[in-house]
């Protein structure tokens, strides 16, 4: 099969012929139809994230049918299409694991990280960590809703009830997640980076009620603020914004170092805290209510070879949406 492979960090990844995986007892190996290009990816590739397993087959929202299947595996037919996010495997009797935090497993396996992922034309999972996905999405369209999604979703409900909500970066994740909370009947306030007028414009088309640059106060005191862009500093500027007993949800795998920032801004029963990784139950519950919520993704198309692109792409900030590797046959 045909991978693209990061063979050291801050390296370029290879197109590499490499032998098709076997499955375990437990495993399903899935054809690759589409597989979403995230920014964990370029954390990975830049060497911000230590230990990969290597040489590594990155990418974590993979699209594909069942092509062949372990000697224990119930749970998925030959043909059926499945999605694999970021969560490939825990070890079920931590403290985490057996607390329903499996997101914080002692001993977690990553997909794309500590597991080949699916920038390739065959990938192996663990039937356990798969999802079915809603039909009513293409293979492209699906990717980005096993991370993206997830991990918003994940970080929306950190936010609790909050009515008045910022997001900071409107990247692959927040373009999911500003149509989930206004068709929850939230107000979406939304930051760019400075200058990013088109980002501006592409939030309020799906839903924000007033959107600007990361420097600028909302026009209204927020409840909670999501941070998907990995700026430490956004942390203490979006303190300032948001109102008394209000949370700062830190959703990125990777942040810069947050600077000091007075005492005041914190008082007041204000919180910052930081969302680690996905569960199986928040994967069940997402893709469940996307298709309720009408979610749409935007996704802007690669072909295999071109993952170098589409990660330079994404470093610069130029993809609208979310981007997707299509796997294609020779």
């Amino acid at each position: 099969m045909r991978a693209m492979v990061l063979e050291a960090p801050g390296s370029p990844l290879q197109q590499i012929e490499l032998p098709q995986p076997e499955c375990g007892a437990d495993d399903v190996l899935l054809k690759v139809s589409a597989c979403g290009v995230c920014r964990t990816d370029l954390h990975i590739q830049d060497g911000e994230l230590s230990g990969p397993k290597l040489p590594l087959i990155p990418g974590h929202e993979i699209v594909g049918v069942v092509a062949a299947k372990g000697e224990r595996v119930e749970r998925f037919a030959i043909g059926q299409r499945l999605g694999v996010p970021w969560l490939g495997h825990t070890c079920g009797h931590c403290r985490y694991c057996i607390s329903g935090r499996e997101n914080l497993c002692d001993n977690a396996c990553f997909t794309g990280y500590t597991l080949n992922g699916g920038y390739a034309e065959y990938a192996v999972a663990d039937q356990r960590y798969c999802f079915l996905l809603p039909e009513d999405y293409t293979d492209a369209e699906a990717a980005p809703l096993l991370c993206a999604g997830l991990i918003g979703y994940r970080a929306l409900v950190a936010a609790g009830d909050a009515k008045r909500i910022g997001i900071y970066g409107f990247g692959a994740a927040a373009h999911i997640i500003v149509q989930l909370a206004r068709w929850q009947g939230r107000t979406v306030f939304a930051f760019t980076k400075p200058g990013d007028l088109a980002g501006q414009c592409f939030a309020k088309e799906l839903g924000a009620t007033w959107a600007g640059d990361s420097t600028t106060a909302p026009p209204d005191e927020m409840d909670a603020a999501i941070l998907f862009a990995p700026v430490g500093a956004l942390i203490p500027e979006a303190l300032r914004h948001i109102a008394k007993g209000g949370t700062v949800v830190c959703a990125g795998i990777h942040m810069s170092d947050v600077p000091g920032f007075p005492y005041s801004i914190l008082w007041g029963e204000r919180t910052v805290r930081s969302i680690a990784n996905l569960t199986r139950r928040d994967g069940d519950e997402f893709l469940n209510i996307a298709s309720k919520a009408s979610i749409r993704t935007v996704v802007e198309t690669f072909r295999l070879e071109q993952a170098n692109e589409a990660l330079d792409r994404l470093r610069n900030g130029s993809i609208r949406g979310a981007a997707v590797l299509v796997i294609r046959e020779f």
